[in-house]
């Protein structure tokens, strides 16, 4: 079972997490810019870890057969904040970079003013650099805060095959199908959605245009529940080939229309064993 990871916060796991994704069959991944848990306060702490994701990051995925990939943002927790949002105007030197596949994690999370203005912003920089983009649905409310999304999408250039709607539900993934956008949705061990509930949901819906992810951060989460979605799919009957779709094609597919994506590892590719004089080894022999 080959795994495409698309949504999964490897800045916050561990060398541990890499090798037990290889070996669950996890061999590309995409990597959301996303708020880190506590305020950022100055944008300099932004492009600091931007540039995390298009160097270390990457770097830290090769050491282990995964090829990683970014999407950079404004993330919806801090686009409220006065602080953080001349991250904005400094965006598009970083969506021209070759790692970057997707503008986000975009969206609401409080539904304000500010955050209205951020994603409008984002999404037009989406269209502006040939970019899909990544939204973000926020955790509470989730009806109405897709139903506002979907308002802000439709008065944007952004055409909706090129927006994926994550971490949907059971509440909100008829209307974010109707809509034409791809839809994401994220598995976690006690909250969000789980393997029996995503199984449900494919058998409703099908595989296309769905994509599942681990969304794995600091928080309670586990990097390979993308391969027990796997797992659960061909115990419900699903084909190698529909797990398949949803596990690998599909990320590909949707990441692949931003003309910068490169899942498979090749020898060519594979990184040196320091990066900027820095290995992931500590100690000596």
């Amino acid at each position: 079972m080959r795994i495409f990871d698309p949504h999964i916060h490897m800045t916050s796991r561990t060398t541990d997490d890499y090798t037990a994704m290889y070996e669950a069959g996890v061999r590309a991944l995409v990597e959301p810019s996303f708020w880190l848990g506590q305020p950022r306060t100055s944008p300099g702490s932004f492009y600091d870890y931007f540039d995390s994701l298009l160097g270390w990051e990457p770097f830290r995925a090769a050491q282990h057969g995964i090829a990683h990939h970014c999407t950079i943002a404004l993330n919806p927790k801090e686009a409220g904040d006065a602080r953080c949002v001349p991250v904005l105007d400094e965006l598009p030197r970083y969506l021209v970079k070759d790692g970057v596949v997707a503008v986000g994690e975009i969206g609401y999370d409080s539904m304000t003013p500010a955050e209205d203005t951020a994603l409008a912003a984002q999404l037009q920089l989406a269209a502006d650099h040939g970019l899909p983009a990544l939204v973000h649905t926020p955790h509470r409310d989730k009806a109405a805060g897709l139903r506002r999304t979907l308002d802000v999408l439709r008065e944007s250039v952004l055409p909706p095959e090129r927006v994926l709607l994550d971490h949907l539900n059971e509440a909100t993934v008829d209307e974010a199908a109707a809509s034409g956008c791809w839809l994401g949705f994220s598995i976690y061990p006690d909250t969000k959605m789980d393997e029996q509930r995503m199984v449900r949901l494919l058998r409703l819906h099908g595989t296309q245009r769905v994509l599942v992810n681990s969304a794995a951060d600091w928080g309670r989460s586990d990097p390979l529940k993308t391969r027990a979605v796997g797992d659960a799919m061909l115990d419900a009957g699903f084909t190698d080939d529909e797990v398949d779709q949803v596990l690998w094609r599909n990320p590909v597919a949707f990441y692949g229309q931003s003309g910068r994506l490169e899942p498979d590892l090749s020898e060519a590719s594979a990184a040196p064993p320091t990066y900027e004089g820095n290995s992931i080894l500590r100690g000596g022999e």
